[in-house]
């Protein structure tokens, strides 16, 4: 009954009563036990974080998110990252790009057209050759999006993970023109599996 959550479930709510006007079936930290044998049906779905960053809402630093993913047959296709106290929503999709647009909120919901025009496409030119190797400190899906918009060159994860903290960032990665692979650095994660775990992984 702590106010985080409370602000995960009402979020969760707002977002599956959202997303029911589609045919798609949604997955997230709620339905995680859903059987293996149903969700394998699931061709296409929806996979869903209503807040990311647990550490970050708690410590109220601005960097949790909200991540909304589609996958199709294991791959997200579809991804939408907000930040909430930031105003800034990350959003791609394989067939429009990936773009970083800043300024929104609630009471602004601008089309699909009006937010292409005012976002900028990822990923930003950055030149960072040449330059000393620093690391960078960023809380929740946010590390998938600096290297997607060319803030940070790669994000290596070496600690649990589920599905749902990466698909909607993995899917704005792949829009850029990087990738989330295993630690391989060759085989891309793959989504709704038996086990909602992630392998440790990396962000390039």
């Amino acid at each position: 009954n702590s106010p985080l959550t409370k602000a995960d479930k009402a979020a969760h709510r707002l977002i599956t009563n959202a997303l029911s006007v589609t045919p798609f079936p949604v997955l997230s930290e709620e339905g995680k036990e859903i059987p293996f044998k149903e969700r394998s049906k699931w061709e296409t779905l929806w996979i869903v974080d209503p807040l990311d960053g647990t550490k970050e809402f708690i410590k109220k630093n601005g960097e949790f998110t909200v991540n909304i993913a589609l996958v199709e047959k294991g791959v997200p296709v579809l991804g939408v990252i907000y930040v909430p106290v930031r105003k800034e929503l990350y959003f791609a999709s394989s067939s429009v790009g990936a773009y970083k647009f800043t300024g929104i909120d609630s009471s602004s919901q601008p089309s699909m057209d009006e937010m292409k025009q005012r976002a900028i496409r990822l990923p930003i030119a950055l030149a960072h050759q040449g330059k000393p190797v620093t690391l960078i400190s960023s809380g929740s899906s946010l590390k998938i999006c600096l290297v997607a918009e060319g803030s940070a060159d790669i994000y290596p994860r070496f600690a649990p993970t589920m599905e749902w903290d990466t698909a909607a960032g993995h899917a704005i990665a792949k829009s850029a023109g990087c990738d989330i692979y295993h630690i391989d650095g060759k085989t891309p994660l793959r989504y709704n599996k038996e086990d909602l775990h992630n392998p440790w992984f990396i962000v390039k």
